[in-house]
């Protein structure tokens, strides 16, 4: 028996040069469909007017009740998975796109792009942002791992399923890093490179894991933000200024956590779903996008 690629490739050649090129159509669509609304959320806040910077009001940010993250039906920005009919669909079904793992490879990219999203925000950043930081490869790849962890632990509430599916977002994530340390300039020593990378995300995962635990002290995911975001060293000490900023994004992940934690199983899986707003207080906390 000829293995399944192989018949779906006789099929494809039998179906004529006509409905081949309405068929790489279709694949160009399914290829991109799950980067366009999600990068309407990424340009959402990049087409805001920051000329003139608001007051920063750190100590009233993110004191909101948790709420589900899940996209609401209808919305826009909202990623769905394409249904076809007839040949088209019996093709595709032998191509196994409709197989667990490509469903889940598919949720895994509008899951990263989320993250990019947020992590790519200019409400994070200097002259721009509630946290002042400034945009380096250092504070993104702190970000990236920062909302990485967000999600991986959300994972464990669905098991097996949600460990097979943090192994594809992990494996989209990797490859978005050396494509970052690349554009950085490193070149050489790029395995060396990506090894320490791994090193201090994992380090960085088991840090912000213990600093959730309930005999864990309050001050403990603050450190570790710290530690990890904020410092240039991770030795020193925040002073005042920088302590409240700290302070803001340890409550931010705190409620990100119950925020995921309350987000249905089929929008964690499918990406649909929205961070929450990391701009000034003045919008409201719990709105999205």
């Amino acid at each position: 028996m000829l293995p399944r690629w192989s018949r779906a490739a006789i099929c494809l050649y039998k179906l004529g040069s006509q409905n081949n090129m309405e068929l790489r159509r279709d694949f160009y669509f399914v290829a991109n469909r799950s980067y366009e609304n999600v990068a309407v959320a990424a340009n959402d806040s990049a087409e805001k007017d920051f000329s003139t910077k608001p007051e920063v009001q750190l100590n009233k940010m993110f004191w909101t009740k948790p709420c589900s993250l899940a996209l609401p039906q209808g919305s826009p920005l909202r990623v769905e998975e394409p249904k076809y009919e007839g040949i088209r669909h019996i093709i595709f079904k032998l191509l196994l796109f409709y197989s667990k793992e490509s469903k889940s490879i598919r949720g895994a990219n509008v899951v990263y792009r989320r993250i990019v999203s947020q992590v790519d925000k200019p409400a994070i950043y200097n002259g721009f942002g509630v946290f002042n930081m400034e945009k380096t490869f250092k504070t993104t790849f702190s970000l990236l791992v920062l909302h990485m962890w967000l999600y991986l632990r959300r994972l464990k509430e669905d098991g097996k399923e949600g460990v097979e599916f943090g192994q594809y977002l992990y494996e989209i994530y990797n490859h978005d890093v050396e494509l970052r340390v690349s554009k950085a300039g490193v070149n050489l020593l790029l395995t060396r490179w990506m090894k320490d990378l791994e090193k201090i995300f994992y380090g960085n995962i088991v840090a912000y894991d213990a600093a959730m635990l309930p005999e864990a002290k309050y001050d403990e995911l603050p450190n570790v933000i710290w530690r990890n975001i904020f410092s240039d060293d991770g030795l020193s000490k925040p002073n005042d200024a920088a302590m409240g900023a700290v302070q803001a994004m340890a409550r931010y992940a705190w409620r990100e956590c119950s925020c995921l934690s309350l987000t249905d199983k089929e929008s964690i899986l499918s990406g649909n779903f929205m961070f929450s707003s990391l701009e000034n207080p003045k919008y409201d906390d719990h709105v999205r996008g």
